[in-house]
């Protein structure tokens, strides 16, 4: 039996020990938020925090975390009230969602590092894959948390680019001073 603190509750696995905690955090604790991509690590969708270190859960085993404190999205905090939270709702970072949750909790323990803010510290010590491709979005939003750390993020939502209208074009043989008519439905 595997004895761990998830989200701040004790819990006891009755699973093989060599299970890996991505598996125990959704099927027996019913914590989907860390997702299956990859199984190999690689893609960080899996990602949680294990005595406040990112780690990829799908590459270690419960066993290992024995008497660790693990922390999923589900726990990293009430209302969406993390900076990194507020920093990827600010940023519209969102859009499949399937690599989010990994990549919050990533983010979430470089920020509470307080470290990097160039974008090759980003780049290096955020290795979480987004086939969105949210990358450009996701150093802005990484550097605004950071900023936040003390407190929540307070930015307003940004709003669609103004878009100016295409110019009717004038139809062949008009001449200037022509009232053109267009047709309407």
């Amino acid at each position: 039996m595997s004895r761990l603190i998830v989200n701040g509750q004790p819990v006891q696995y009755r699973l093989d020990p060599r299970t890996p905690l991505l598996f125990a955090l959704r099927e027996a604790s019913n914590l989907t938020g860390a997702k299956y991509g990859c199984g190999t690590g690689h893609c960080g969708a899996c990602t949680v925090h294990v005595d406040g270190q990112a780690v990829r859960s799908c590459q270690v085993a419960i066993a290992d975390c024995e008497g660790s404190q693990v922390t999923t999205i589900e726990g990293l905090a009430a209302n969406r009230a993390h900076p990194v939270q507020q920093a990827f709702l600010a940023a519209n970072l969102v859009q499949c969602g399937f690599c989010i949750p990994g990549m919050v909790m990533a983010t979430a323990a470089l920020v509470d590092r307080g470290q990097a803010s160039a974008d090759q510290d980003i780049d290096g010590a955020l290795t979480n894959i987004c086939r969105c491709g949210v990358y450009p979005r996701l150093r802005e939003a990484i550097r605004t948390a950071l900023q936040a750390r003390g407190g929540p993020v307070q930015a307003a939502p940004q709003a669609a680019p103004a878009a100016e209208p295409a110019p009717v074009p004038e139809p062949p043989g008009a001449q200037p001073g022509d009232e053109i008519v267009t047709p309407t439905e």
